[in-house]
């Protein structure tokens, strides 16, 4: 990679791990379901009126909008709400990688080599080391929460393989309408109108930044960078650049947050993300439709594993 794309690349990886700022900001000020709600609304509209079909077929657009948008990012917004370290939050959503693997051993036939199993154990123990350190600071809801956020992710994961969007740009403008309007009707029925109508009256400068933020910056100019990356060098050079997110995440949440970063905490993140690139770099099988086992190629034939990493990497903001 040309070196201004190395910048690029990281650029974008900080932006999503910063957004977990930005998340934690927006939640300070109105609750979780409505914030998601305004996220989505400011990434779709107007630009859905812009671009034209999501070019991929409906029932992936609607599946993944209602997976990866409404359950997904109401259960994090949920966790951090519930008061899960932005930081911590960023590192946990990677365990998604975890649940991607055996869903997709049970879902696509996919055999994963020893590399990936081992990688996915040292992952595992990271996750476990979490959680041995919840407490009154690291609730066990916003674990729970969080965690269930990564198994969310992990299905739409799947989902999105099978679906092979050749824009994920206009993919996830079009994902981002479809998650609107059922978080908002949501958001109305779980939070209520009173607690929407004095948070939406309320919003101030701060709000409003953090919305920008997470819409403007995280979502649309990180996919639209993300994707020239992806169609220039491949996913599997540049899929690996999002395991600086934690990094970010964490380094951000301290330095803006005034979070604390403890040797466990970064002990955990070189468990779970060392144990990601080690199954991603595992070169396991998966099943061809004729039902013969081959290996995805270099080329032509980029390892799905790396894809959906690659692909996948900016729902965790």
């Amino acid at each position: 990679m040309r070196p201004r794309d190395i910048l690029l690349a990281v650029a974008v990886a900080a932006a999503w791990g910063c957004n977990f700022v930005a998340i934690e900001v927006g939640l300070d000020r109105m609750p979780p379901l409505l914030f998601g709600a305004l996220r989505f609304a400011l990434a779709a509209f107007p630009a859905v009126l812009l671009i034209g079909g999501p070019r991929t077929p409906w029932r992936w657009v609607l599946g993944i909008g209602l997976v990866l948008g409404v359950v997904k990012f109401s259960l994090l917004f949920a966790g951090m709400a519930a008061g899960l370290p932005a930081g911590l939050s960023s590192l946990l959503l990677q365990s998604q990688a975890i649940f991607t693997t055996v869903f997709a051993v049970a879902l696509l036939r996919e055999r994963p080599g020893v590399r990936q199993w081992a990688g996915l154990g040292v992952a595992v123990a990271g996750v476990g080391l979490v959680a041995s350190r919840l407490g009154s600071d690291r609730p066990v809801e916003g674990f729970v929460l969080v965690l269930a956020a990564a198994v969310a992710w992990s299905v739409s994961n799947v989902m999105m393989r099978r679906a092979a969007p050749p824009d994920m740009l206009r993919f996830m403008v079009w994902v981002s309408a479809v998650a609107t309007l059922p978080l908002f009707a949501l958001s109305l029925l779980f939070e209520g109108p009173d607690r929407v109508g004095a948070a939406l009256s309320g919003l101030d400068l701060s709000g409003l930044g953090a919305l920008a933020y997470i819409a403007g910056i995280s979502t649309l100019a990180g996919f639209a960078g993300w994707g020239v990356l992806i169609k220039q060098y491949g996913a599997a050079t540049v899929a690996p650049f999002s395991m600086l997110v934690p990094f970010f995440g964490m380094s951000s949440a301290a330095l803006f947050l005034g979070e604390p970063l403890r040797a466990g905490d970064v002990i955990a993140g070189a468990l779970v993300i060392g144990g990601v690139l080690l199954g991603a770099s595992g070169g396991g099988r998966v099943a061809a439709p004729d039902g013969t086992d081959r290996r995805p190629g270099p080329s032509h034939e980029p390892d799905q594993r790396l894809v959906v990493a690659g692909r996948q990497v900016a729902s965790s903001a």
